[in-house]
C-alpha cells in the first residue's frame, strides 16, 4: 500500500484551489489536509497541519508566498514547496527557488505539469516548467514538459 502525500493548497482565487483539488482526486495518493487563501493563513495552516506538500501562489494577500516559504522552511523544513503561479519571470522563479522550494509550475501550463511536477518532487527531484529553467536549476532534476 503507498503512503499517502498530505498537501496543503494556498492560493486567493477559490475556484483555481477547486480546480486542484479536483486534479488531486485523479490521485488516491494524494489528500489535500487544508487550503488557505492568503499568505498568514498559509502560516497558521502550514504550522497545524505540517502538510507533506504545499502547492503555493506567489501573489497573495497579507504575505507574498516566496515570505511564505521561507518561514515554512523555519518551523517545517520537511514539508516539500511547489510554487503553482502566474508569474513567468527568470528572477521571480530564481528567488522562489532559492527559498528551497523543490518546484515551480505556471499556472498556464497546470493543466499538463501539475501532476508530473507532484510526481517528481515527491521522489526528491526538482520542476521548473517548460521553458521558464533558471540555468541553475537545469541539472538537479527533470525539466519540466520534456522528456
Amino acid at each position: 500500500m503507498e503512503e499517502t502525500t498530505r498537501v496543503l493548497i494556498v492560493d486567493d482565487f477559490q475556484p483555481f484551489r477547486a480546480w486542484v483539488l479536483s486534479l488531486l482526486r485523479e490521485r488516491p495518493t494524494l489528500t489535500a489536509v487544508g487550503e488557505a487563501p492568503d499568505g498568514a493563513q498559509a502560516i497558521e495552516k502550514a504550522k497545524e497541519l505540517r502538510p507533506d506538500l504545499i502547492l503555493l501562489d506567489i501573489g497573495l494577500p497579507k504575505l507574498h508566498g516566496i515570505e511564505v516559504a521561507r518561514r515554512v522552511r523555519e518551523f517545517s523544513p520537511s514539508s516539500r514547496i511547489l510554487f503553482l503561479s502566474q508569474e513567468t519571470s527568470r528572477e521571480v522563479i530564481e528567488e522562489a527557488m532559492a527559498t528551497g522550494a523543490e518546484g515551480y509550475v505556471c499556472k498556464s501550463k497546470a493543466r499538463g505539469e501539475l501532476l508530473p511536477a507532484i510526481d517528481a518532487v515527491l521522489i526528491g527531484k526538482q520542476f521548473v516548467s517548460a521553458g521558464r529553467v533558471p540555468s541553475e536549476h537545469t541539472d538537479h532534476g527533470r525539466l519540466g514538459g520534456q522528456g
